[in-house]
C-alpha cells in the first residue's frame, strides 16, 4: 500500500485573495463544491480579514454559507484577530488559520505589528477556538526569505513555531512566500523546526516563483513532512510580497507525489476540471 501524503487546497482562498478583478460569490461557491468532489480532507474556503485590505474576501461569510458541504471535509477560514474569529464561526468554519511571519519586515508589511505583537494578537483567537472547540492552524510566512530582510534565520522560524504550537495550533503551515528557496535552505529551515516542535505537525507551503516548489517538497519529504498546501490551477500569491507569482499549483503536487509512490486520495480528473475553472475565474480561460 502506497504512503498517503496529503494537499491541503488553500486556493479558493489563498489562491484568489489577491486576483484584482473582483469575482463573484458565486463562482467561488462552484469552484469550492467542485473541489469538494476531488477527495480533500482539509479546503480553505475564506478569509475574515477587513475588505479594506483584501477586498476580494469580502463575501466570505457568503461563501462559506452558500458551499454545499460534504461529510469528511473540513472547511477553513483565515481570522487574524477575535472580531474575524466570531465572523468565521458564525458563518459555520470548521476551522480557523492564524498567520504570521518569522521575519520583523514582512510581519510589520502585513499585519502592521511586529512578531511579538502578532503573537500577542492571535492568543485571545486561539483561547476563544479552545473554549469553541475549533481547531486552529497556524501558517508562518517567510520561512527561508523576507522580501524586505533578506534570508530568514532558521532559528527564528523555529521561535515562532514552537510559540504557535504552545498557542494551541493543530498543524503549522511552513511558508516559503517569495518562492525562491533552494531545497536544500528548505531541509536546513525544517531541520531547526523540528527540534523546536513534533514534525507530524509540520506542513510545508511552497510558492512556485522560481520553479523549484515541487523541488522542496521533495525535500521536505525526505525530512518527513507529510501534510503539502497548494493551490488549484497554480492560483495565487501574496500582495505583500513583490514578484511572488503563485503557490504551488494542486494538480502538480498531486501529478509529482504520484509519479513518487504516494497517495494523494486526489481524483486527477476533477483537479483537470477545477484547474480550468480557476483559471478562467482569473481571466485566463480554459485549457
Amino acid at each position: 500500500m502506497s504512503e498517503a501524503v496529503e494537499i491541503f487546497e488553500v486556493g479558493p482562498r489563498d489562491g484568489l485573495q489577491n486576483e484584482p478583478r473582483l469575482i463573484s460569490s458565486q463562482d467561488k461557491i462552484a469552484l469550492v463544491d467542485l473541489l469538494s468532489g476531488a477527495g480533500f480532507k482539509r479546503i480553505e474556503v475564506a478569509s475574515f480579514v477587513s475588505p479594506k485590505w483584501v477586498p476580494q474576501m469580502a463575501t466570505s461569510a457568503e461563501v462559506l454559507m452558500g458551499i454545499a458541504r460534504q461529510t469528511g471535509i473540513s472547511y477553513a477560514a483565515l481570522t487574524p484577530n477575535k472580531r474575524g474569529f466570531e465572523a468565521a464561526v458564525a458563518a459555520k468554519a470548521d476551522e480557523v488559520a492564524i498567520f504570521g511571519s518569522a521575519s520583523e519586515g514582512f510581519s510589520k508589511a502585513n499585519i502592521n505589528a511586529s512578531i511579538k505583537e502578532s503573537l500577542e494578537r492571535f492568543r485571545p483567537v486561539a483561547e476563544a477556538a479552545h473554549v469553541a472547540g475549533i481547531p486552529v492552524r497556524g501558517y508562518i510566512s517567510c520561512t527561508v526569505n523576507c522580501p524586505f530582510d533578506g534570508p530568514t534565520p532558521p532559528s527564528a522560524v523555529a521561535h515562532v513555531a514552537e510559540q504557535l504550537h504552545a498557542m494551541g495550533c493543530y498543524e503549522l503551515s511552513l511558508g516559503d512566500t517569495t518562492g525562491h528557496a533552494y531545497p536544500e535552505e528548505i531541509a536546513k529551515m525544517l531541520s531547526a523546526v523540528r527540534a523546536a516542535v513534533p514534525l507530524a505537525v509540520l506542513a510545508g507551503h511552497y510558492h512556485d516563483t522560481s520553479g523549484r516548489a515541487l523541488d522542496n517538497i521533495e525535500a521536505s519529504l525526505d525530512a518527513g513532512v507529510r501534510v503539502f498546501d497548494a493551490a488549484i490551477g497554480g492560483l495565487g500569491g501574496c500582495p505583500y510580497a513583490p514578484g511572488a507569482s503563485g503557490n504551488v499549483a494542486t494538480e502538480a503536487v498531486h501529478a509529482r507525489l504520484s509519479a513518487l509512490g504516494y497517495d494523494t486520495g486526489l481524483d486527477a480528473g476533477v483537479l483537470a476540471r477545477a484547474a480550468n475553472m480557476a483559471r478562467g475565474l482569473r481571466g485566463e480561460g480554459a485549457i
